[in-house]
């Protein structure tokens, strides 16, 4: 071996460029009886990545691991192994100037000593004591430069993984509650998504669990803002429209797109995240915990960005004034949530409460009608959309006709939804009750599957909407969860 380890470590650096030490004497090994340490260091370099350093030998050992430091035994990650750095590098932060070797950010995520139990050149195994490590873990080597680093079992009885198959809990409809012990949010004009980070990476998934990632490129950039951390988020992504307002039409154009179609509406009609809960901190569920706690921790994030804000909560405030701060701001309502509630996954619970401003109502489409055309032969293909004919599920389960909707579509929505509940078509209706004549007979039956968004005046006497209006289609909303909104 070459008795100056930091060769290597030299070659790569302009000392009078860089803000790193850079020692020109071979490194001397420590005195005995000292106990070693141990660095991980954020490096925010071309890419994120964190690197674990390990005292040795009189220099320290290092490894780029670009998702962190393990915390689940059950998921190794991957480390390459880099050159030997000074023992002074674990003192250092600040930025690497570009043009030098590692350009970026280096900040110290934890610091402190290790116990070697066993160091081969194919296997390490050593007892972390840091303010934010601890435990034993395993580096082994997979093949040049790859090695993977493992959390040794059985040491947090309490850890848990952040977990991957929730789904949000939600508010029924009600009237603003009285009294205190209720904090009110704004309601937000959006998609329902969870957003689960994990070693500095961001993956969104609506509420019935489809991967919205990629649709919203521009969210991802929230993972790189809390380091390491492990969260799970819930939230509303939302867009605006030209007067600035939230607008679920606004957001129909980024629906189902990925790629470079995804990129351009990124930058052309971004997408904000709003998050209002957090359920999974570090290893630990925050599930159980009273809404007051939950609202405190995530707070504590400071989770504010170009795409992604914590929007206000008012805590012991009458609802009636965030109510009317609501109307003004053009929102579509509030929800008042029970202070000491705990987060009860895919549950609709009392201890949340939506009051709206304006009535609306998921439906299920169960049909359409084409549009009606003067000349235009019997039987023939429709082109466009005319009307959708819409259902609610009853308690059984069973789709209810309460309606047609005409009225609020653009063209391009009526062609994008003929392509779409074409693909559809059955040979009978989906309703269990019965559809006006004059439209079942030009309909087309499609299968109960896709969820529309509908603003209305009032329930009829014969539980039909009246006076609907075309909002958008919920991807995020599956036929089976759709109920009745007051």
């Amino acid at each position: 071996m070459d008795p100056d380890r930091l060769r290597e470590y030299r070659a790569k650096r302009d000392a009078a460029r860089t803000p790193e030490p850079v020692p020109q004497d071979a490194p001397k090994k420590r005195r005995r009886g000292k106990q070693p340490i141990f660095v991980v260091q954020e490096h925010r370099a071309t890419a994120l990545h964190w690197d674990f350093r390990l005292e040795h030998d009189g220099v320290l050992v290092s490894w780029a691991l670009p998702k962190g430091v393990p915390t689940d035994p059950r998921r190794n990650h991957r480390a390459v192994r880099t050159e030997d750095h000074p023992v002074e590098y674990a003192d250092f932060t600040g930025r690497i100037p570009a043009g030098e070797y590692g350009a970026g950010t280096v900040a110290t995520y934890d610091r402190g000593t290790y116990t070697p139990e066993k160091w081969t050149d194919d296997e390490i195994k050593v007892e972390l004591t840091g303010e934010r490590l601890s435990g034993h873990y395993t580096l082994f080597r997979t093949g040049g430069p790859d090695w993977m680093i493992h959390r040794e079992k059985g040491q947090d009885p309490d850890f848990a993984a952040v977990p991957d198959d929730l789904r949000p809990m939600l508010a029924i409809p009600g009237t603003a509650p009285t009294g205190a012990g209720w904090a009110t949010e704004f309601k937000w004009d959006g998609i329902r998504a969870l957003c689960r980070v994990e070693g500095g990476r961001a993956r969104l998934r609506s509420r019935n669990g489809n991967d919205l990632t990629e649709t919203y490129p521009e969210i991802k950039a929230l993972a790189k803002t809390v380091s390491s951390a492990q969260l799970l988020l819930d939230g509303e992504i939302i867009a605006l429209d030209e007067a600035g307002q939230v607008s679920f039409g606004a957001l129909q154009a980024r629906f189902g797109t990925r790629g470079a179609e995804a990129a351009r509406l990124s930058r052309t009609n971004p997408a904000s995240y709003l998050v209002f809960d957090l359920l999974h901190l570090d290893g630990r569920s925050t599930l159980d915990l009273p809404y007051t706690d939950r609202r405190q921790l995530l707070e504590s994030l400071e989770l504010s960005g170009p795409n992604w804000q914590t929007p206000p909560a008012f805590p012991d405030t009458p609802v009636a004034d965030v109510l009317a701060a609501a109307r003004a701001a053009g929102l579509e309502g509030v929800v008042a949530k029970r202070l000491d509630s705990p987060y009860q996954p895919g549950t609709r619970s009392p201890a949340w409460r939506k009051i709206k401003l304006t009535a609306s109502q998921s439906a299920v489409i169960g049909g359409f009608t084409p549009v009606r055309r003067q000349g235009a032969a019997a039987g023939r293909p429709p082109r466009e959309v005319g009307a959708l004919l819409l259902g609610v599920p009853d308690e059984a389960g069973q789709l209810r006709y309460v309606g047609k909707v005409g009225s609020g579509f653009t063209e391009h929505d009526r062609r994008v939804l003929l392509e779409a509940l074409t693909e559809l078509a059955v040979a009978r209706s989906p309703f269990a009750t019965a559809v006006d004549a004059a439209d079942a007979r030009v309909a087309t039956w499609v299968e109960p599957a896709v969820v529309a968004e509908v603003t209305f005046g009032e329930w009829t006497s014969k539980g039909r909407l009246r006076h609907p209006v075309f909002k958008g289609i919920r991807p995020d909303k599956d036929a089976a969860e759709v109920v009745r909104e007051p």
